[in-house]
């Protein structure tokens, strides 16, 4: 009997490995993001726009940048610490390789940051708006400092002399201090002197200027400009504003829960320790002797190329605090037009919402229209006697939340209020555990999303009683419940009465509330297992087609693309012929244009006023298959977290993505082309071909489609008409075929006759002293309870019922 030798049975093990994978059209996510962020600076070099904008898009650009150093390069810098690292499987990088790849990276970025600051605030100054710096201060200017920082700073900081005898502190991760060496009066070598900047005073300091102009200086600045009288005896030899980012890729799940510990008293422990973790870089602008910043250095733990220097101010996020002091002449000229998000054409706000949404399926386009419909029918809903339930997930909250109010309301109008409340929603996490207190005391019922599964997803649903009847409505959105990112992400929310869709929610409603990821949804795709199936079956259904010799397309819109699996498919699309267009705000891990690979896959982005937020996926050259959802196509979305991709069935609503995302595509101005070697360039316009934002034609569409149709001029007759009530604009029409995310069809519902409209305002206010629900006036009611009333008078003044 032949046995096998060592390199038989390797090689037989490797014929039964995997083939090994294409890297060609494929790029590691790191860099990618870095593009990305490139391009947001981007915004701020664009000459279109308003100066102090650019100021506000480099602000941007940092703190993107500090958000990127924390999460993914302080868990990269742990993986690297490992003997047997991971490998990327986009681009065959360790995590040691990836985390040099990014440093390398850092220089040039930088750079680019500080000259545009400098001369931003350089153009500023000139127009009136102007930080003053230390080492330019006029006499009078150099007396107010001087006395602001002896009356209000110096009782409050505390200098730290650092010596054998006192050790070095921790520096609070993001936190900024004042670092300088000292020259004792004694034989001691140098010492080290830090002050950390307290956050308790308002960074930005007013300081007297002529009319019609604003001068202020940053606490920091207040503080080096008296720094010689901070550590008595000791001389400062030199200083620096110092930063130090700390790894924040910290697991909540995997830090354990103590028996009987409260998740809000286990997520506050997390928020503590973030504070403490391993130092990631350190920044330094001003100027430090050499063995000052080593010291500095070596107790953090960093290498020499962890330390970045500039001269520019350490957290610019300062920038949109003096926004409003701008002096009024300057505002048109150095700010965007404000804007306000119009109504929504197909709403009618003096009608009951509920009754609307029940007539049909709406479709709301943040920031364009407003947040208003959604928060009056949950509003609505808190005082609706018919209402008996009210369920929803939140993930970012706003901090004053009108949503949050109203369902407050509604459970201490003994309505039965569920709220998902997910804790773990990265550097929102103290605000969550607030809100999720206050709805728990007013009696909500609150829970948290499942361990290792974060709940991304964004959903709603109001169930109603009517007489032995139960109807749902169905609130599904691609963003967050948030009213002030509403305002300013580029996002869908879709209010649906459709039947099996209302099934579908209540089921997952029920799942999670018994920890279930696995439910079985016929209209739903929910992760982590049954989006990227529905993904799969999209861009297989137009593989056929266009192995049949058909037309096909595919169209996705997403912040990021990372999943391998949705990326290979993808590929295996393009090499099929199907036509794949996509804009991708953020990273692409995939590289389109690579001949034989990707040929047929173009992808754009869009960095402008508004943040890109929404996802959609389309299949069919007339995206007969249209879903809205909260997932991108990374694995994290796709595997590890709670998503939700919904379907658009109207076809009002239908033809409404489709005409938004066909004005995107024909973005050339905001737009920017992916090329095959991953990186931006301008999209190029054909000769004639005039520019074209989408954002701004956005904006110009929701005021014109808010505007009311003009009066007709009537002559005087003895019996005038009517005037003719205004119009909702026409939607493009698009002739489109519903398929359901399961291959077998499911019912639809049956036309339901419309109800009669209430009287009274869908916005309703709490009655002052009670809490008592407020009753709708509908038809026939009014009359039952005369009705009633009367027989009892009748009853009580003669004795007879009948």
């Amino acid at each position: 009997m032949h046995m096998p030798s060592k390199i038989e049975k390797k090689q037989a093990a490797a014929k039964l490995r995997k083939p090994p994978r294409d890297f060609s059209y494929t790029q590691n996510r790191e860099l990618s993001w870095l593009r990305f962020d490139n391009r947001v600076l981007d915004e701020a070099f664009d000459e279109t726009v308003p100066l102090f904008e650019r100021l506000k898009f480099v602000s941007i650009f940092e703190s993107n940048l500090d958000e990127f150093l924390m999460v993914r390069v302080g868990g990269l810098s742990d993986l690297a610490e490992l003997k047997k690292q991971p490998v990327d499987n986009k681009s065959n990088m360790t995590a040691s390789e990836q985390v040099d790849a990014v440093m390398a990276e850092m220089p040039g970025l930088l750079t680019r940051w500080e000259s545009i600051f400098k001369s931003i605030e350089g153009k500023l100054d000139t127009l009136g708006v102007h930080r003053a710096r230390i080492d330019s201060l006029t006499p009078e200017e150099r007396t107010f400092v001087t006395r602001y920082f002896q009356a209000y700073v110096s009782p409050v900081i505390s200098p730290l002399v650092i010596d054998p005898r006192h050790p070095f502190p921790n520096l609070r991760n993001g936190a900024l201090y004042l670092a300088c060496g000292l020259d004792g009066a004694t034989d001691e070598e140098s010492l080290l002197g830090l002050i950390e900047i307290p956050t308790s005073m308002n960074r930005v300091v007013e300081i007297p200027s002529p009319t019609g102009t604003y001068s202020y200086i940053l606490l920091e600045d207040v503080i080096l400009a008296c720094l010689d009288s901070c550590f008595g005896s000791y001389k400062p030899l030199d200083r620096a504003l110092i930063r130090v980012t700390r790894n924040a890729d910290i697991d909540p799940d995997g830090e354990g829960v103590e028996e009987e510990e409260d998740y809000r008293q286990h997520m506050k422990r997390i928020l503590k320790k973030r504070l403490r973790l391993q130092p990631v870089v350190l920044a330094v602008s001003g100027s430090l002797e050499k063995a000052t910043l080593k010291t500095i250095r070596k107790a953090l733990e960093l290498s020499r190329r962890s330390v970045f220097t500039c001269d520019i101010p350490l957290d610019l996020g300062y920038v949109f605090g003096i926004e409003g002091k701008i002096p009024e002449h300057l505002r048109n000229e150095l700010l965007f037009t404000p804007f306000r998000p119009q109504p929504n054409p197909t709403i009618d706000m003096t009608r009951s919402i509920r009754e609307q949404v029940l007539q049909h399926d709406k479709l709301l386009f943040y920031p364009y229209e407003a947040m208003n419909p959604f928060l009056d029918l949950v509003h609505e809903a808190a005082y609706d006697p018919e209402c008996i339930s009210l369920r929803i997930t939140l993930y970012r909250v706003a901090k004053q939340s009108r949503l949050c109010e109203s369902l407050i309301d509604a459970a201490e109008n003994g309505k039965e209020v569920t709220v998902l409340m997910e804790l773990r929603a990265r550097f929102d996490e103290q605000n969550n555990i607030e809100w999720a207190e206050r709805l728990e005391e007013a009696g909500c019922t609150v829970i948290y999303g499942s361990e290792g599964f974060k709940c991304h997803s964004k959903i709603c649903q109001l169930t109603y009683r009517e007489g032995m009847a139960l109807t749902r409505l169905t609130l599904l959105g691609t963003g967050n419940f948030n009213e002030k990112t509403a305002k300013l992400y580029s996002d869908f929310m879709l209010m649906t009465a459709h039947p099996g869709i209302g099934e579908d929610a209540n089921l997952f409603f029920r799942n999670l509330s018994l920890g279930n990821l696995r439910g079985d949804y016929r209209f739903l795709g929910v992760a982590p297992v049954g989006l990227k199936p529905l993904i799969m079956r999209g861009l297989d259904r137009e593989i056929q087609r266009a192995l049949a010799g058909e037309p096909a397309r595919v169209f996705f819109k997403l912040n990021s693309l990372t999943d391998r699996e949705v990326i290979d498919k993808i590929a295996e699309a393009s090499c099929a012929g199907v036509r794949v267009d996509m804009i991708i705000r953020g990273i692409s891990c995939l590289k389109p244009g690579v001949p034989g690979k990707t040929e047929n896959v173009h992808v754009r982005s869009i960095v402008g006023r508004f943040l890109e937020h929404a996802r959609v996926y389309a299949f069919g050259v007339d995206s007969d298959m249209i879903y809205l959802s909260s997932a991108d196509m990374m694995t994290r979305n796709t595997e590890h977290r709670v998503e939700i991709a919904f379907p658009v069935l109207d076809p009002t609503c239908r033809a409404l993505v489709h005409e938004y995302m066909g004005m995107q595509l024909r973005d050339n101005v905001k737009a920017r082309s992916l090329t095959s070697d991953g990186t931006w360039v301008p999209v190029e316009r054909a000769e004639g071909e005039k520019p074209f934002n989408s954002q701004e034609a956005l904006l110009e569409r929701a005021y014109r489609n808010a505007e009311p149709a003009p009066e007709p001029v009537i002559e005087a007759k003895p019996a005038p008409e009517p005037e003719p009530q205004p119009v909702a604009p026409k939607v493009q029409e698009v002739q489109a075929t519903v398929i359901e995310p399961e291959p077998a069809p499911a019912p639809q519902p049956e036309p339901q006759a419309a109800k009669p409209v209430p009287e009274t305002s869908a916005r309703r206010k709490k009655p002052a002293g009670t809490t008592k629900a407020i009753e709708r006036h509908r038809p026939g009611r009014v009359r039952m309870g005369l009705g009633l009333i009367g027989l009892g008078l009748k009853t009580l003044i003669t004795g007879k019922t009948k």
